[in-house]
C-alpha cells in the first residue's frame, strides 16, 4: 500500500484515511489532544477561502492522519462550512462572549443594508415626548431593558408585548427587535418554545438578523430539534464570517450528535461490504509474523486445477481452514468466513487459526461485534500456538483504538509484547499506537526493536523516520527535519520497492513546499502499486495545493475511483472538494457513497456530519441566500 501507517503532529487527533496499514483497522480514530471539530480536516486545495471581513485557509496540520498526514496550507473540511473562522476561534475570536443583554435595535449582517446597530436599549431622556405610536414602543421596550437587566423577566416580557402591539407594522426591523428581546426574556425562563416563536417572528422580519437566528439554534437544540438547529447556525456562521467561537461550537456539538444518532441506526443495518482486493493485500503486508496470512505449504494443497466453477483446489485434508486459505490465495475473499466457520463449528486441528482467520475477515468488512468474542476465544487458549495468541491481541487492541479506548489498547499491546516478545508485528503496531498517543519517542523505542527483529523492515524504517520527521517538523527544529529529509532518502535508497517509503517521503516534502519532488515520489507509489486507489487520492490533493489545477486533482481522485469504487476516500475528499466548489447536490451524492462503505460506526458518524454541513448548506441558500465563498 502506498497508504502506511505513518505519524502525525503532536497532540492532534488521528483518523486512518484510505487503505491503510494500521493493525485493525482502517480507520483509527483517537483525539489524544484538545476536541476536534467533526468537519476539521487538514487536506491540499487550490487556495485559501477568502472570508468576509478576513481570511481564512493556511495552517498547520491541525488533524493529521495515521495513514498518509497531508500537512497542506488549505482547508476542506466538513462541507467546507466551518473552516474559515477557525483560527479566529482558537483566539478567543471577535464575538466569542454572549451577549446576555436585551438591545434597542436590531443587527443584521454587517453591510446588510437598510441595518442598524446592535446596540442602544437605553431609556429616554427625561425631556422626550411619546408622540409617535413607534416611540411609544420604544419607551415600553426601554422599561423592559430596564426589568430584564434586574432579572425581573415577566415584567420585562409585558414591556416587550406591549411595544409589540404599539409598533407600527411597517416599522420591520424596530418590530424584530422587540420580538428577540422577548425571546430573550423566555429564554431566561426557559420557556424554549416560546423563544423559538418569537425568534422566527424576528426573522421573519429580518431574515438576516443574527441574533435572533442564534438564539432560536440554542432553543433548537434544546428542544432536540437538531435539524432546526442546524439550519440556524450554519446561517449564522456563514453571516459571522466564521468569527464567532459559540456559533462555531454549537455547530460542531450538534453535526456530532446527528452524525452518532444517524450512524447508530443505519450501522447496525448495513450490509457488510469486503473491500477491494487490493486493500485487504495492503492490510496484511503490513503483518510479518501472521500465521493465518501466509501461502500453504506443499503438504496442505494438491496440485489439481480448479474447477470450472472456480472452486478452490482440493486440499489434501477435508480442513475448512484450509481451503479458506487456498480462497485467500485466490483473492476469493468471500468464502473466507463461511469455509472459516465449518472449521469451528467441527473443532478441527485449525479450530485456533479459523477463528482469528474469520475475526480479522469480520474486522476487514466492518463488522466488529462479530470479530471480538473470536479475537477473545484466541487469546484465552494457552494451549495455542503463541504467535496466534499475540497477533489476536495486536488485532483486538487496534480494535479498541478504533473504538477509542486507548487503555484497553495499550494493554493488550503490552500483553503481546509480554507473551510473544520476539514477535516484530507487536513493536511495529504498537508503534503506531504510540504516534496516535502522541508519544514519539515511545514509538521510536518500538519501531527500533522491530527493525533489531526484523532488520529487512521497510515499512518500520520508514515510520519511524516518519515519526521523528513530524516530531522536528511539528516543534520547528531545522536541523532535525533535515536529518529526516536525509532519513527518508536512505529509505527509499534501501527499500527501492517499499510504497510506504516513497509515499511518507511526499508527505514530509509536500510539508517543505517541494511539490514537484512529492508529485514524483507520488509517481513511484503508483509505478509500484498501480492499483492503490488512495495514492491517486493524494495526488490529485497535490494538484490542488501545488497548482492550483483543480481540474487535474478531480482527475485523479475520479481515476481512483475507477481503479476501486470501494474507495470511501475517494467519494469523501470528492465531495469536500465539491463544497469548495459551490456543487452542494454533487457533494452530498459523494458523501452518501463514502457513508455507505464506512467501515465502523465512529467512522460513519464522521462522513454523517459531512453530509450533514453540505445539506444545511443547501438549506441555508434556499432560505436566506447566503453561500459561503467558492473555489
Amino acid at each position: 500500500s502506498s497508504v502506511p501507517a505513518g505519524g502525525g503532529a503532536a497532540g492532534s487527533g488521528a483518523e486512518v484515511r484510505g487503505a491503510p496499514r494500521s493493525p485493525g483497522l482502517l480507520r483509527v480514530s483517537a483525539d489524544p489532544g484538545p476536541p476536534r471539530r467533526p468537519c476539521e480536516r487538514v487536506m491540499a486545495a487550490s487556495k485559501p477561502v477568502e472570508a468576509a471581513g478576513g481570511s481564512g485557509g493556511g495552517s498547520g496540520l491541525s488533524r493529521w492522519q495515521l495513514a498518509l498526514v497531508l500537512g497542506a496550507p488549505m482547508l476542506l473540511g466538513a462541507g467546507a462550512l466551518y473552516l474559515w473562522g477557525r483560527r479566529a476561534a482558537r483566539r478567543g475570536g471577535k464575538g466569542a462572549s454572549e451577549r446576555k443583554t436585551p438591545e434597542g435595535r436590531a443587527s443584521p449582517a454587517p453591510g446588510a443594508c437598510g441595518g442598524g446597530g446592535g446596540g442602544g436599549g437605553q431609556p429616554d431622556g427625561p425631556g422626550h415626548q411619546e408622540t409617535s405610536p413607534l416611540d411609544r414602543a420604544q419607551a415600553a421596550k426601554n422599561r423592559g431593558n430596564k426589568f430584564f437587566k434586574a432579572g425581573k423577566y415577566e415584567q420585562a416580557i409585558q414591556c416587550y408585548t406591549e411595544a409589540i402591539s404599539l409598533c407600527p407594522p411597517e416599522k420591520n426591523l424596530d418590530l424584530s427587535t422587540f420580538y428577540q428581546n422577548r425571546a430573550a426574556a423566555y429564554e431566561q425562563l426557559q420557556k424554549w418554545t416560546e423563544v423559538a416563536q418569537d425568534c422566527t417572528k424576528a426573522v421573519e422580519l429580518n431574515p438576516k438578523y443574527v441574533k435572533a437566528l442564534f438564539r432560536r439554534a440554542k432553543a433548537h437544540e434544546k428542544l432536540d430539534n437538531k435539524k432546526e438547529c442546524l439550519e440556524d447556525v450554519t446561517a449564522v456562521c456563514i453571516l459571522e464570517a466564521f468569527q464567532n467561537q459559540q456559533s462555531m461550537l454549537l455547530a460542531d456539538k450538534v453535526l456530532k450528535l446527528l452524525g452518532k444518532e444517524k450512524a447508530k441506526e443505519k450501522y447496525k443495518n448495513r450490509e457488510p461490504l469486503m473491500p477491494s482486493p487490493q486493500f485487504i493485500k495492503s492490510y496484511f503486508s503490513s503483518f510479518t509474523d501472521d500465521i493465518i496470512s501466509q501461502p500453504l505449504l506443499k503438504g496442505e494443497k494438491s496440485d489439481e486445477d480448479k474447477d470450472k466453477e472456480g472452486e478452490a483446489s482440493e486440499v489434501k485434508e477435508n480442513s475448512g481452514y484450509l481451503r479458506a486459505k487456498q480462497y485467500m490465495e485466490e483473492e476469493n475473499y468471500d468464502k473466507i468466513i463461511s469455509e472459516s466457520t465449518k472449521e469451528i463449528e467441527a473443532k478441527g486441528k485449525y479450530m485456533a487459526e479459523a477463528l482469528l482467520l474469520r475475526a480479522t475477515f469480520y474486522l476487514l468488512i466492518g463488522n466488529a461485534n462479530a470479530a471480538k468474542p473470536d479475537l477473545d476465544q484466541v487469546i484465552s487458549m494457552e494451549d495455542a500456538n503463541v504467535k496466534l495468541r499475540a497477533n489476536a491481541l495486536i488485532k483486538r487492541g487496534s480494535m479498541y483504538m478504533q473504538q477509542q479506548q486507548p487503555a484497553l489498547s495499550t494493554q493488550d499491546f503490552n500483553m503481546a509484547a509480554d507473551i510473544d516478545p520476539q514477535n516484530a508485528d507487536v513493536y511495529h503496531h504498537r508503534g503506531q499506537l504510540k504516534i496516535l498517543l502522541d508519544q514519539i519517542e515511545e514509538a521510536v523505542e518500538d519501531f527500533d526493536e522491530c527493525i533489531r527483529l526484523r532488520p529487512d523492515s521497510a515499512l518500520a524504517q520508514a515510520q519511524k523516520c516518519f515519526a521523528l520527521y513530524r516530531q522536528a517538523y511539528t516543534g520547528n527544529n531545522p536541523l532535525p527535519v533535515q536529518v529526516a529529509m536525509k532519513g527518508f532518502e536512505d529509505v527509499i535508497k534501501k527499500f527501492p520497492k517499499c510504497a510506504e517509503g516513497y509515499a511518507l517521503y511526499a508527505q514530509a516534502l509536500t510539508d517543505q513546499q517541494q511539490f514537484g519532488k512529492a508529485d514524483e515520489m507520488y509517481d513511484k507509489c503508483i509505478d509500484l502499486e498501480p492499483d492503490n486507489a488512495t495514492t491517486y487520492v493524494h495526488k490529485g490533493l497535490l494538484q490542488l495545493q501545488w497548482k492550483q489545477d483543480l481540474d487535474k486533482g478531480l482527475e485523479l481522485i475520479s481515476k481512483a475511483i475507477e481503479i476501486d469504487n470501494k474507495c470511501d476516500f475517494a467519494y469523501e475528499t470528492m465531495g469536500t472538494i465539491e463544497v469548495q466548489r459551490g456543487n452542494l447536490d454533487k457533494a452530498i451524492e459523494m458523501f452518501n457513497k463514502a457513508i455507505n462503505l464506512a467501515k465502523s460506526e465512529m467512522e460513519m458518524a464522521h462522513l454523517y456530519s459531512l453530509c450533514d454541513a453540505a445539506y444545511a448548506q443547501t438549506e441555508v441558500a434556499k432560505k436566506y441566500g447566503l453561500k459561503p465563498p467558492t473555489l
